[in-house]
């Protein structure tokens, strides 16, 4: 039953202990997905509204992921790691701050600059794994790394629902959003805590030197990913507002059910690499992948259903989702920094983050409009349906060429 322990046991300290921070830095990004966009509900923000609030988030990281990823290439990553996990807290308590006063300005910079602190974590994440984890556990830590938002959001929603219950007048969003975002500190100390004499590649040429980069193969990676961000855009930072809105769940329940989907959804990532050795990414991405976008399409024909018990179909709707869509995940990086190559990865792993928050800041914007226009719920998560299955069948392509590369040794597999 635990036989994937085995691959993870063989992780470095210091990769564990970066991991850790991870986790605790997530917690902030986890409880802020949950509950914040209710709490604003609350306060007296139009959901349109916090649409427009939340897309300064992402583009904050669309102006500086690219030029991080030239930045870090050939440099040390821990520098980087000590600022995003002091600033990345510290910056969240500005925003619940901002958010209780309705100081609109303030909240729309602090939304900015919070995006931009966090990809120095998420950017960096995966370059300092492939640097510094033995190539046999390669697989294993970016599971681990990946697992981490799905740790940090069981662990946030059955802490917004423990507290909230116990004192619904005391723990308020805003009170249980700044006790996640102190928690987030506890990431700070393991960043610090982290010894480890890092390898740093040879920068054979300079970082601002674009020729050096595979760009052809760069973009035949993006472009799947570019498909199924803006459909995720569309729907994964709303999904709360979804169920408060339409099937009534307040922020402590919509949090537990949450919490309780992404249990699942870190017990099955976790079985990622044996799945990924008996069905072979051919099959297991789009097979998963396929499975999940027909849960969203029951979610989504759940809000205009007349009968009592469709929150609970709905309900069922998004633990299935949640699970099968995000197992892909760690499948999907594995292959695509393997495909780029080496010499590619940290411009990769930035424009990866640049592409799903750039298309985030372009979907919330989407968003925003159809919401404006009075658009339902149901017609945009079935765009995201759509997206979604044009995407997967450009994984697959992506994975035949990936194999037909490794069959001609152009792929270290």
């Amino acid at each position: 039953m635990f036989s994937f322990v085995k691959h993870y046991k063989q992780l470095e300290k210091h990769i564990i202990q970066f991991i850790v921070a991870e986790f605790f830095l997530q917690l902030i990004n986890s409880a802020f997905m949950a509950i914040m966009l209710i709490y604003m509900e609350k306060v007296g923000y139009e959901d349109h509204e916090s649409a427009s609030f939340v897309s300064f988030r992402f583009l904050g990281v669309l102006l500086f992921a690219f030029p991080l990823g030239l930045f870090i290439k050939g440099r040390k990553l821990k520098p980087i790691f000590y600022i995003s996990s002091f600033l990345t807290p510290a910056l969240a308590l500005l925003i619940v701050f901002a958010i209780s006063q309705q100081a609109s300005f303030l909240l729309y910079i602090v939304l900015f600059f919070w995006g931009v602190s966090f990809i120095g974590i998420q950017i960096s994440a995966i370059p300092y794994i492939l640097r510094n984890a033995k190539k046999e556990t390669h697989t294993a830590a970016i599971t681990l790394s990946y697992s981490t938002w799905s740790l940090a959001n069981i662990f946030s929603g059955a802490l917004i629902f423990s507290l909230k219950n116990i004192n619904p007048e005391l723990f308020d969003e805003k009170l249980i959003l700044q006790v996640i975002c102190t928690l987030g500190f506890i990431g700070t100390f393991f960043i610090f805590k982290i010894k480890f004499s890092e390898n740093i590649p040879q920068l054979k040429k300079k970082r601002t030197n674009l020729k050096e980069f595979d760009w052809i193969i760069i973009f035949k990676a993006l472009i799947p990913t570019i498909v199924i961000a803006v459909g995720a855009g569309l729907t994964i930072p709303f999904i709360g507002l979804f169920f408060f809105k339409i099937h009534r769940l307040d922020s402590d329940e919509f949090a537990i059910i949450s919490a309780f989907a992404t249990l699942i959804v870190f017990s099955m990532v976790l079985y990622v690499p044996i799945i990924k050795d008996k069905l072979g990414y051919k099959l297991a991405v789009p097979l998963t992948q396929t499975i999940a976008i027909i849960a969203l399409i029951v979610l989504a024909f759940t809000e205009i259903m007349s009968f009592e018990w469709a929150i609970y179909i709905a309900v069922a709707a998004y633990v299935i989702r949640q699970p099968l869509m995000n197992m892909a995940g760690p499948m999907t990086s594995d292959i695509v920094m393997d495909y780029v190559g080496e010499r590619n990865q940290e411009m990769m792993s930035a424009l990866t983050s640049a592409v799903w928050s750039g298309s985030w800041f372009i979907s919330s914007v989407i968003f925003q409009v159809l919401r404006q226009i009075g658009l339902q719920y149901v017609y945009v998560f079935l765009i995201t349906a759509a997206l979604y299955f044009f995407g997967v069948f450009l994984y697959y392509l992506l994975i035949l060429d990936y194999e037909k590369k490794i069959k001609l040794r152009e792929v270290v597999s």
